[in-house]
């Protein structure tokens, strides 16, 4: 008797890798949904498809004989581009991936959201889970098609008994950050002693991606059906991150802090050099307002219903200053 099958999309992002090799850990089938072969996946037991969520006809083929899809491709977008496309992928991909698990008769679908989907609560006030998103309350467009996407999924979980639960992972850290993500960027500048100064302003809620696999796994055995899970870890400020960062680079505490109004005032000329030189955004607009919006989100219930624990920022930045030192 063939073992169940699970397909990812995204695979080849910093969360995607890490669910990845979680399923092969745990000796599983697993089939990735990939528009390109990469080094990462060399000497891996799965199974590849050519294709994107933007072409149909690739998703059917992915998702046939799936048992779970987990869906975790899309673009974030914190400086600006082309909000065109970041719709096609994170809205209009979910709909194509939706439609497909339903011709495939896939039997669920755990679908990557993001704690961005919710407007922030004033005052610090911690936020749950709910299955209503205003994508029009919300900055940026990363934000507004994952609220989008979110309140289509739970339409068709509502409407047509579509068996799909969804997760909400905040600011991922940890290894196996092959594609370079914003945190990425700034833990090798501290790496390469490219970090004079501190932020002393903002907080975030931070992650490792392990966990979030970790967490998706758990929600595909144990969530409910047209339901959601917060999957966060530690709330710990910029300026208490860029520490914990340095020390886990040997290096020394930088000794000045950059205050927040010169950085909303130099933040469009980093934007502009990003682009221009196709790196990795770290300080941009939207980063700034995100580092000082309210990040108080609650992770009972995905403890209490799914035996979700994430580990402590310390050794989540630990492990991926060590990753990247064994890899680059």
């Amino acid at each position: 008797m063939q073992k169940p099958l699970s397909v990812i999309t995204g695979a080849s992002g910093h969360i995607g890798y890490a669910l990845l090799l979680k399923l092969l850990e745990k000796g599983e089938r697993v089939r990735i949904l990939i528009r390109r072969d990469l080094k990462q996946f060399d000497g891996l037991d799965c199974e590849k498809v050519y294709g994107d969520v933007t072409a149909p006809g690739s998703l059917e083929k992915a998702f046939a004989g799936a048992d779970t899809v987990y869906h975790l491709a899309g673009i974030i977008d914190i400086n600006n581009g082309d909000d065109d496309f970041v719709w096609k992928v994170n809205y209009e991909g979910v709909k194509n991936v939706v439609n497909a698990c339903k011709n495939q008769k896939v039997k669920k679908l755990i679908y990557a959201s993001s704690v961005d989907a919710f407007e922030p609560a004033p005052d610090g006030k911690v936020m749950r889970e709910t299955k209503v998103f205003e994508p029009d309350k919300l900055e940026g467009t990363y934000a507004k098609t994952k609220a989008t996407a979110t309140n289509y999924v739970f339409e068709q979980c509502e409407k047509e008994n579509f068996p799909a639960v969804v997760v909400y992972p905040g600011a991922c850290i940890g290894p196996y950050d092959y594609k370079v993500s914003n945190v990425g960027e700034m833990v090798r500048m501290c790496l390469e002693g490219k970090m004079p100064v501190s932020v002393g302003f903002g907080a975030y809620n931070f992650v490792d991606v392990r966990d979030v696999a970790d967490g998706m796994i758990l929600a595909a055995e144990k969530g409910k059906i047209g339901d959601g899970y917060i999957l966060c870890g530690e709330t710990i400020s910029t300026d208490d991150f860029i520490k914990t960062t340095m020390r886990a680079c040997g290096k020394k505490q930088p000794k000045m802090k950059l205050g927040r109004g010169l950085a909303k005032a130099a933040a469009p000329l980093c934007e502009a050099y990003y682009k221009a030189s196709k790196t990795t955004p770290l300080f941009t607009r939207y980063s700034i307002r995100k580092l000082c919006s309210n990040c108080n989100f609650s992770i009972d219930k995905a403890k209490k219903e799914l035996g979700y624990s994430p580990m402590s920022v310390e050794q989540s930045v630990k492990d991926m200053v060590e990753w990247i030192k064994e890899n680059e």
